[in-house]
């Protein structure tokens, strides 16, 4: 695996009022939704099962593992040898809106006020993933992941796993509060429009991104 190198902090605003918007902004987002996450608690109770919160380790900053929270959106439907059943059949109607709307994404805010993550940052992908890597692409993994970023409100499903990248690492080399501020709005845009949700432009695999990658080096 590729490690992290040592990334470079660039004002004021990288260095201590980002972190300190997000502590703010999340936990003030907490007080005044927390009846939203009692609806959705409910709801997903009744929809999908327990357990309501969907955990799994994802690679934070400089690689170290945290623990992601999401509210789930699958079932746990199982076949008749009792293995459990493709995800496409897994995710019902509701479980559908919970992802379209990115609701499920909510709990993440926790993780934010916790430090595991920031509000705008490289998404945290999957830690098989870290492996694969190269050096450039590792970069991403230089600063706190978000729950939203560049990558995702310059067209998410639409663009290349290369693209997106390429966008992280440029995010990473250019942290400021307009940037953030700009990706948060274009976010709440794409999020009530839900664009760049569900279409596949490219229809690649990260692991076929990966291959792919690998052969042409």
């Amino acid at each position: 695996m590729t490690t992290t190198k040592k990334h470079k902090v660039k004002g004021p605003y990288e260095a201590f009022v980002k972190r300190l918007i997000d502590i703010v902004a999340s936990a003030l987002f907490m007080i005044l939704f927390c009846w939203l996450y009692l609806i959705l608690a409910i709801i997903v109770r009744i929809k999908l099962g327990a357990p309501v919160i969907f955990t799994q380790d994802r690679p934070g900053r400089n690689g170290k593992i945290f623990k992601l929270y999401k509210f789930r959106s699958m079932s746990d439907k199982r076949d008749e040898n009792g293995e459990l059943l493709p995800d496409y059949q897994r995710l019902n109607k509701f479980g559908r809106v919970l992802r379209s709307t990115s609701l499920d994404e909510l709990p993440e805010l926790f993780n934010i006020l916790k430090g595991d993550m920031s509000l705008v940052g490289p998404r945290p992908l999957l830690v098989k993933y870290l492996e694969h890597y190269n050096s450039f692409e590792m970069r991403r993994h230089e600063v706190r992941p978000g729950l939203t970023g560049l990558a995702q409100v310059s067209g998410r499903a639409a663009i290349s796993w290369k693209q997106k990248f390429e966008k992280d690492v440029e995010y990473v080399d250019h942290i400021t509060f307009w940037t953030d501020t700009k990706i948060v709005f274009r976010t709440l845009k794409n999020v009530i429009k839900r664009e760049g949700i569900e279409f596949d432009a490219h229809n690649q695999t990260i692991m076929q991104y990966f291959e792919e990658r690998d052969k042409e080096n």
